[in-house]
């Protein structure tokens, strides 16, 4: 089912918004197994799996913001669809999703930097193509663009455009193939997998968009080695967060009237953050309430026209059956 057809979108918002889903206390888990936290994801160590806990809490500009409703469940869900779909083209680590909010993935060693693949000259973040073609750049991520391209014009195929991985606070910085390979934090060989896989990938994810009234301009994915030596995709696969998707019947038309097209992702909250001024330096206004209410109509619309399924929410507060079922997991 194309977006918006036929379906009523939206779950009651008020319990996550009453009780946002912020993660797990570390001694909840303590008997389990060590809690390590990243931005948006707690992480409990299984021993030969990790238990992956996604929050409702997101970041932009590499700082947490604030939390979104069932911003957790959806992403969680939703990776979980896609690495079904694309398991074919690339090994997950998805193993089993015990829970709305927890998928448990295969260890895996994750590859030092994150890999974007874009379609389209657009972006309001300091590694994005549009910033740094704005600002006068013209040989970008060791890629020549010609003067003249305006904002959101296409590219003429999916490039990829790597950045380093910035620890906790810190930005991740634009880096060239060329230099992965060369400064060793990834063979040739395992590059050129990556690679691979990231386009097949993405390429798989702009046609079912397309199926769902929507466009994939660009994306995030991570990759690792697994205990065998294998490339797999991890972390999350074409949600909200990770990717831009645009509402594929009104881009031309929004483009044409020099607007920007019609977000559907984490980007309706870093233009408003842009539109305050905030770009990633210094303390960053908290998130509005209103904000996050869009920002989680737009997951909302994305997950039901891309599974042609209305997101089941689940039930708040969250830690209680995360615990619980992490638990029964660890005892199975």
């Amino acid at each position: 089912m194309k977006l918006d057809e036929g379906r009523p979108v939206s779950p009651d918002l008020g319990p996550a918004l009453a009780q946002p889903f912020t993660g797990i206390e570390d001694g909840d888990l303590s008997r389990i197994g060590p809690v390590a936290r990243g931005k948006v994801r707690d992480v409990v160590d299984l021993g030969d799996r990790l238990a992956l806990i996604a929050t409702d809490r997101l970041s932009a500009f590499d700082r947490v913001l604030g939390t979104v409703p069932y911003r957790g469940q959806i992403l969680n869900e939703l990776s979980a669809w896609w690495f079904d779909r694309i398991a074919d083209l690339v090994p997950t680590h998805k193993v089993d999703v015990p829970d709305p909010n927890v998928t448990i993935a295969r260890k895996c060693r994750p590859l030092p930097v994150e890999v974007v693949v874009r379609s389209r000259l657009t972006g309001t973040t300091g590694t994005s193509l549009w910033t740094l073609y704005a600002a006068g750049a013209r040989h970008v991520y060791g890629i020549r663009f010609p003067d003249g391209m305006k904002k959101n014009d296409p590219l003429p195929g999916p490039i990829i455009t790597p950045t380093t991985k910035g620890a906790m606070g810190a930005h991740d910085r634009p880096i060239t193939e060329r230099d992965i390979v060369e400064k060793g934090l990834v063979d040739a060989r395992c590059w050129d997998e990556v690679r691979s896989a990231a386009l097949a990938v993405f390429e798989r994810g702009r046609r079912t968009a397309a199926d769902a009234g929507l466009v994939l301009v660009d994306t995030k994915y991570e990759f690792g080695l697994d205990s065998e030596g294998r490339v797999a995709i991890i972390d999350e696969v074409h949600t909200p967060d990770s990717s831009r998707f645009w509402r594929a019947a009104t881009v031309d038309e929004s483009i044409a009237a020099g607007e920007e097209p019609e977000n559907l992702d984490k980007e309706l909250v870093r233009l408003s953050y842009a539109a305050r001024g905030f770009t990633g330096d210094g303390d960053p206004p908290p998130l509005a309430t209103s904000l996050a209410v869009t920002t989680a109509r737009a997951y909302l619309k994305v997950f039901q026209a891309l599974t042609d399924s209305p997101l089941v929410p689940a039930a708040y507060p969250a830690s209680p059956r995360v615990i619980s079922a992490i638990r029964s997991y660890r005892g199975s």
